[in-house]
């Protein structure tokens, strides 16, 4: 939600900025803004829309300065509009702020200063903070914008990340970060900052990653960290390991195509190093630290949201049926409101693709005080949740730009599958000889999903076929129920049809009610031990002029006879098919999506990482 950049250096700031917001757009947002100080003046340039309009907005303006920073907003406090939309000037016009993030406590603060005459021009609590750092740097005798930051951030209740300048210090950015994201790049001479690593990669691959409750002062040559003491903080420089072409379409018409289509190649980078097939042995570092722990632990907490949520879904299933520890499946954004009953030696494994989730950042934040084992499942490298973890295993799955995750959840999947089988060899509960079999059957993945990519124009004729379509139903039963909800998310985020999943055995139990000649029900009915369990939910189905797709395994003639249209998937083990199975989902979502003439890599209302609740 909402991304930041920044720039200051020797070169023009103003086309560093503007291609880092458009870097920075597959976050989700609403309007765009930049502001330059260029010959001791302040200038802010902002626009409801995309990017693009903004960078129309600003043709014929005096673009010039070396310093500047730009946001994309994600509205919160305040409709879609060029007011609303960020940077935002404070009254003296002195100060110009961008803001990640939701500040709890602003009406208070706002009611305080109208009553020193503070005027606002917004509805968004962003201006608040701005004022409000204004009104303590007037009332500062040494005048110091750095002071006045680190005593309103002392006040102020909420989640932040905030770049700000002022006209009169035309050298220098001001930032900070409560819960919200900021890395800052290292050039010779320049830095550049912004909300994660995509607009950066081009210049840089020095990087630092600033923590909570620190505050950074950056000069084209300088970069001072301090916490809110004041306190000097050394940055810990990190490399980069990102390739700017795995941020760029390629030649796709689309990101989400794009990372659909990389699946063999990302499950294979997740495997490599970690998955030995010729003496079959896993190797996961992460595991090995807390050995003990994962052997005797009385209990396993996932928390995720959306697609991750489903990814610990399926993991549940796998674990406890290899590993016989009980696990439990949260929603972070309800773990963090409730009084959840943790131990000291749970073990908690936080799901998030961009590691940055807030809800998924604070669970684990309280877990942690009660004694909890942290396990990160990330793939953003130096992210929040990596960095809060005490111990993780990475996805590898690269940038991942569309805003409807598909490679990240096969990329978690994957991971939680070997965590599974290590600890489960370990602790004695699947034999060797099983373990060869699925180690040796995981190996054979990229393959098999590459098999799937030949069905490509067929899942794209049978997306045309069901463009139309106002509603539609997902079922699947085991290591599957949790492949339905993810098949029917991706509907909804990609087309905007109406879609649920549901373990198919609860079809009788209230959504066969639905079942008309209007209702696509999508059955993911592989072969496994639930086969012929399935074969009778779609004949209910077709009994009541149901239109069924199903998903099946290769060479199936029950189910190719009953339903209306099949995807053809390649054998394999029940255990491992959830990664499979969701492949052609993904793509009917995407194909439906194009069909209906919607932006797939930004759908309306989504944001890819989900920092604020």
């Amino acid at each position: 939600m909402c991304g930041i950049v920044g720039y200051i250096g020797n070169r023009d700031a103003f086309p560093i900025v503007l291609k880092g917001l458009k870097r920075l757009e597959y976050r989700g947002y609403d309007s765009a803004g930049i502001a330059l100080i260029n010959d001791d003046r302040l200038s802010v340039f902002k626009k409801q829309g995309k990017v693009d309009a903004l960078e129309e907005f600003t043709i014929g303006k005096n673009l010039s300065g070396n310093i500047g920073i730009g946001h994309t907003r994600w509205a919160t406090h305040g409709e879609p509009s060029d007011r609303n939309a960020h940077p935002h000037y404070t009254n003296s016009k002195k100060f110009a702020i961008i803001h990640n993030g939701i500040i709890e406590n602003y009406a208070q603060i706002k009611a305080e200063l109208i009553s020193k005459g503070y005027v606002f021009h917004s509805d968004t609590d962003t201006e608040v903070l701005g004022n409000f750092i204004e009104d303590i740097y007037t009332n500062l005798p040494n005048k110091s914008v750095e002071e006045a930051i680190r005593f309103a951030l002392k006040r102020i209740v909420g989640a932040y990340c905030i770049l700000v300048v002022h006209e009169d210090e035309p050298e220098v950015i001001y930032a900070a970060r409560k819960g919200s994201p900021l890395v800052i790049g290292i050039g010779k001479g320049e830095h550049f900052l912004a909300s994660d690593a995509t607009p950066i990669i081009e210049y840089t691959r020095e990087v630092v990653y600033v923590n909570d409750y620190e505050m950074a002062i950056v000069r084209k040559d300088e970069l001072i960290l301090k916490n809110l003491g004041n306190e000097r903080q050394e940055p810990y420089i990190t490399k980069l390991d990102m390739q700017l072409g795995a941020i760029e379409k390629g030649g796709y018409d689309h990101f989400m195509i794009k990372e659909i289509l990389e699946q063999p190649s990302t499950i294979f980078d997740c495997l490599r190093g970690r998955l030995e097939t010729q003496n079959p042995s896993i190797q996961l570092s992460g595991i090995d630290k807390y050995k003990e722990q994962f052997l005797t632990g009385q209990r396993i907490i996932i928390l995720a949201c959306g697609t991750s949520w489903h990814a610990g879904l399926v993991a549940e299933y796998i674990i406890e049926e290899l590993c016989r520890i009980p696990v439990e499946v949260e929603y972070a954004s309800e773990f963090r409101y409730r009084n959840p009953v943790v131990h000291s030696g749970d073990i908690i494994v936080a799901i998030s693709q961009s590691g940055e989730t807030a809800d998924t950042i604070v669970a684990i934040d309280q877990a942690k005080k009660n004694g909890a084992i942290i396990m990160g499942v990330v793939n953003a490298v130096g992210s929040t949740i990596a960095r809060l973890s005490d111990t993780g295993v990475y996805t590898h799955s690269g940038p991942e730009i569309g805003v409807a995750s598909t490679k990240a959840f096969t990329g978690q999947v994957t991971v939680l599958i070997l965590v599974a089988l290590k600890v489960a060899l370990e602790k004695g509960t699947i034999t060797k000889e099983r373990f060869n079999q699925l180690c040796i059957e995981l190996a054979g993945v990229p393959d098999k999903v590459q098999e799937i990519f030949v069905q490509n124009d067929h899942i794209n004729k049978i997306a045309q076929k069901y463009s139309h379509l106002k509603d539609a139903l997902y079922l699947g039963r085991g290591y599957n129920f949790p492949i339905a909800l993810e098949g029917a998310l991706k509907l909804k985020e990609i087309s905007y049809i109406h879609a649920e999943g549901y373990p198919a055995a609860e079809m009788k139990h209230g959504p066969i009610a639905l079942v008309d000649e209007s209702l696509l029900s999508v059955f993911i009915a592989t072969k496994d031990p639930y086969y012929e369990k399935i074969i009778s939910n779609i004949q209910e189905i077709k009994a009541r002029k149901g239109m069924v797709l199903a998903i099946v395994s290769k060479g199936d003639t029950m189910i190719s006879g009953i339903a209306d249209d099949i995807i053809e998937i390649p054998e394999i083990d029940e255990l491992i098919a959830p990664i499979l199975n969701v492949i052609p989902l993904q793509l009917l979502s995407y194909y439906i999506g194009v069909a209906k003439g919607f932006d797939v890599d930004k759908p309306r209302n989504l944001a890819k990482s989900v920092t604020v609740e």
